[in-house]
């Protein structure tokens, strides 16, 4: 069902105002009929929808997204970002006030003069972006196939101190015993060659 000019009119003002009877008014309903119109406005389902999709979409033009935000955090850790800061001086002033007997005097006043002035934002504001972006992206290929030859490294270091661990505690062999890890399968009369 599609609405009417006047139902769409009822539903973009009952969305600014979120009055039932003044939404209705504006819309062009009687005032004596302008609540209970509006209150069986919203009952339509072609009125809810309209309303929920308008909603829906100042939602999501006022809400930011995640690669708005991203870039954001990383303007901030670049110290891209900015603030103004709003200081209020005392200016000394110089007036000329003239006495009773025509003479002339100077008094000096401190006159407040406020100053904006823009200031990048700070060293810890940059590091805590850096922080939470490092927290936010999922680390690339690169890192993680770092990070995974390193966990293999340490278990490996840890077999190999298992094993040695195991050949000391047998009674059979000494504790002068070495450990040889064979790097080929091939013969060995193909490597003394």
């Amino acid at each position: 069902m599609k609405l009417t000019p006047k139902q769409k009119k009822f539903a973009d003002e009952y969305i600014k105002s979120g009055n039932i009877t003044q939404s209705a008014i504006g819309a062009g309903y009687s005032t004596k009929t302008a609540r209970v119109i509006g209150q069986e406005n919203l009952l339509k389902p072609a009125i809810k929808e309209y309303i929920a999709e308008r909603i829906a979409e100042i939602d999501k033009a006022n809400i930011a997204d995640q690669k708005e935000i991203l870039e954001f955090m990383t303007r901030v850790m670049r110290r891209q970002e900015s603030e103004q800061v709003t200081n209020v001086l005392k200016k000394p002033k110089v007036l000329t006030i003239s006495g009773s007997d025509d003479t002339e005097y100077e008094k000096v006043v401190n006159e407040e003069v406020i100053e904006v002035t823009e200031i990048k934002n700070s060293v810890g504001d940059a590091v805590r972006a850096a922080d939470l972006l490092s927290k936010l992206i999922k680390p690339s290929k690169e890192e993680t196939s770092y990070e995974d030859d390193k966990a293999r490294k340490m278990k490996a270091d840890a077999d190999m101190a298992e094993a040695r661990l195991r050949l000391m505690n047998d009674d059979r062999v000494s504790s002068d015993a070495k450990i040889v890890i064979v790097d080929s399968w091939g013969d060995e009369d193909d490597t003394n060659n």
